[in-house]
């Protein structure tokens, strides 16, 4: 098998195991184009569900998706013996989830986390291109794109510092 393409019966295993059903974001994974913008995605109405959450306990939700993600991520790429497939996409959930801390659940803000998230996850800018090349493991498919989520989050409350600080 390719590093991006399944075959039918990988597609139903997917669909039928809950493990890979997750780690391939219900689905979203499995999109032929941009699975991880898929991904992405899929993640926006779950950041508007935890978004009333107190920080405390939305960050604390989120190291526990990373958590899970992690294990996902090495269950679901040892079943498809292909390391960081595309389709599997929990790693961009977990990752704008982090993009998204301390943010309100507006579109204005939702669409910038998305663009933002996206632009680094795809970028890969320096530590973040380091830590995919190098690790093989299954933290190192979640925390590329936690590092992405962590850039996009600087520049977005840096902007709403200014924001609110103009208007």
């Amino acid at each position: 098998m390719s590093r991006n393409q399944l075959d039918a019966a990988t597609c139903k295993r997917i669909l039928r195991d809950p493990r890979y059903l997750l780690a391939f974001g219900l689905g979203s994974g499995l999109s032929p184009w941009a699975p991880g913008t898929m991904g992405t995605l899929f993640a926006l109405p779950l950041f508007w569900w935890l978004s009333g959450l107190s920080l405390l306990l939305y960050i604390a939700v989120v190291v526990l998706l990373f958590v899970v993600g992690v294990w996902l991520c090495q269950v679901t790429a040892s079943g498809l013996a292909v390391h960081d497939h595309p389709g599997i996409v929990w790693d961009e959930v977990v990752g704008y989830l982090v993009t998204m801390i301390a943010l309100p659940a507006n579109g204005y803000w939702m669409l910038a986390g998305f663009v933002l998230f996206r632009f680094f996850d795809i970028l890969k800018p320096w530590p973040i291109h380091v830590i995919l090349t190098k690790s093989k493991s299954a933290i190192g498919i979640m925390f590329d794109d936690v590092l992405a989520g962590l850039f996009a989050a600087v520049l977005l409350q840096l902007a709403r510092v200014g924001f609110d600080g103009c208007c």
